[in-house]
């Protein structure tokens, strides 16, 4: 493609995304210094739209972008633009709030992933891999309470306060802790019921009430999938832009958006190529196949963990919200490493 004709295909990617209006000639040589006639850019026009990189719709005198006009935009002419100083500074401070839960910080991010873009947040909470027990603690708190902190994969860390007798004392605590860790060290949580519950009942039998109160928590953390779960943020808001007025197009994209599978196959499917921006018909699911997914990967020590991505029209901002994705997804990543250290 020679320079005329990307400067035409970038002025048309550009205002349409800005409009949502077809683009003719006129409107090109009025608002785009090209340096050449109305007549000029309607053969450039011509020329592009017989590659296959604009099209018209339906008897409109201007042209839009193809799925294949915006991909040669985005892998040949966007250049990114940088987020406003308002919408970094909102994310490094929703970022610097206290959170204790790896679903708080996942939530955080799909919030901001929605809000700043106005289109649907998706996540993949991350995939620690077969979540084996560590550890114990149980720390005395008061005469009828103790802070029971459990320690996953050597980096996950769960803190549950429950309830004990007044007469439990903490060598009582430090026993029942002892047994646990020798007999449930590296046990898959799902097998932790399975283990040696008997031999365990039997050696703490002083101790049942708490020992029953301590594997209703392991369970609790068995039957947690954060780590499987896709989280949506905004889904909405793609409904409010104009090629969403179509009622079909709203029933076969809501139709995706409630399956979880095809949402974390969408997810999994750019692991491990980081970035990844696909692009209308790019997208295997008829649902989606009218929108775009910007997704990225992000990472705990330098290990992908999880994808998260925004799902808009294929007329989306790209350059802005590319840089979207990238920023959250570093905010996140760090988040994510200051909580599992």
């Amino acid at each position: 493609m020679d320079e005329r004709k990307k400067k035409v295909l970038q002025a048309i990617v550009q205002d349409y995304i800005a409009t949502a209006e077809p683009v003719g000639s006129r409107t090109i040589a009025r608002k785009y210094d090209l340096g050449v006639s109305p007549a000029t850019i309607r053969n450039e026009m011509a020329d592009l739209e017989d590659l296959g990189y604009i099209e018209q719709p339906h008897t409109s005198a201007g042209r839009i972008p193809s799925d294949l006009g915006y991909r040669y935009y985005v892998d040949w002419l966007m250049e990114k633009e940088k987020l406003k100083p308002y919408e970094e500074e909102y994310i490094q401070q929703v970022f610097s709030r206290k959170m204790e839960q790896i679903e708080s910080v996942i939530k955080q991010a799909t919030e901001i992933l929605s809000q700043v873009s106005n289109y649907t947040a998706i996540i993949l909470g991350p995939q620690l891999g077969k979540r084996t027990f560590q550890r114990i603690e149980l720390i005395p708190l008061s005469p009828n309470s103790a802070l029971m902190v459990t320690i996953i994969n050597s980096r996950f860390v769960k803190h549950h306060i429950i309830d004990v007798p007044e007469t439990i004392t903490q060598a009582d605590l430090e026993r029942i802790s002892g047994v646990l860790n020798a007999k449930l060290y590296g046990y898959a949580l799902e097998q932790v019921k399975e283990a040696t519950l008997k031999e365990i009942f039997e050696d703490l039998s002083n101790y049942k009430v708490i020992v029953k109160t301590i594997f209703e928590m392991i369970d609790h953390l068995t039957s947690d999938h954060s780590s499987e779960k896709v989280y949506l943020g905004g889904t909405l808001n793609i409904f409010n832009q104009p090629e969403f007025k179509d009622i079909d197009k709203v029933k076969s994209l809501l139709s995706v958006l409630e399956q979880d599978e095809i949402l974390k196959d969408l997810l999994e499917a750019n692991i491990p190529e980081g970035l990844s921006v696909r692009i209308g018909g790019e997208n295997k699911y008829q649902g989606i196949n009218n929108c775009s997914l910007i997704t990225s990967t992000y990472q705990v020590n330098d290990e992908i963990v999880g994808t998260i991505g925004i799902l808009g029209p294929t007329r989306m901002p790209y350059s802005k919200a590319i840089s979207l994705v990238e920023c959250v997804t570093e905010h996140l990543t760090r988040a994510l490493e200051k909580l599992l250290k």
